[in-house]
């Protein structure tokens, strides 16, 4: 099974894409598209959507897994990210994936065992189940990747 995993943001918006065999989740790709600040919203949006149909593309995954909004603290910011996961969401679609959603908190308990860890936390753990020498950079991607991670193990 192929996994491709989304951390959303509009600015920064992470990829993962795992393969699970035997059980195992292997690194295949990950990474971020990046859209420039001070763009309008609708062209920035076009980017990520143009961006994430290459990688699906040229991947060619099995289903999507991506992290579910569970904050409301700054409502701009909820409201941007809001944009861009449905973007991604719809670009799943239109390449007839089905699309699993993890809470943060989903990830996090799965990947570690503790619902608060810390980013840190969930980076080392990620490096340990694709069994890498370091974490994946940036953040986002990693973030992306645990989400991929937590569906492989959940879809057991």
């Amino acid at each position: 099974m192929r996994i491709i995993g989304i951390d959303p943001g509009t600015g920064i918006l992470g990829f993962g894409v795992i393969d699970v065999k035997q059980g195992k989740p292997l690194l295949v790709t990950a990474g971020v598209i990046t859209t420039p600040a001070h763009t309008p919203l609708d062209e920035r949006l076009e980017e990520i959507f143009d961006g994430l149909t290459d990688i699906i593309s040229e991947t060619k995954p099995d289903v999507m897994s991506i992290e579910k909004l569970f904050f409301a603290q700054n409502v701009t910011t909820a409201m941007s990210v809001s944009h861009a996961r449905g973007v991604a969401m719809l670009t799943g679609r239109k390449a007839r994936l089905p699309i699993a959603e993890y809470t943060p908190l989903q990830i996090k308990q799965t990947l570690t065992g503790y619902g608060k860890a810390d980013k840190k936390q969930v980076q080392e753990m990620v490096r340990l189940h694709l069994n890498l020498k370091v974490a994946p950079k940036p953040d986002d991607a990693a973030d992306a990747l645990a989400a991929a991670i937590t569906h492989s193990l959940m879809s057991r």
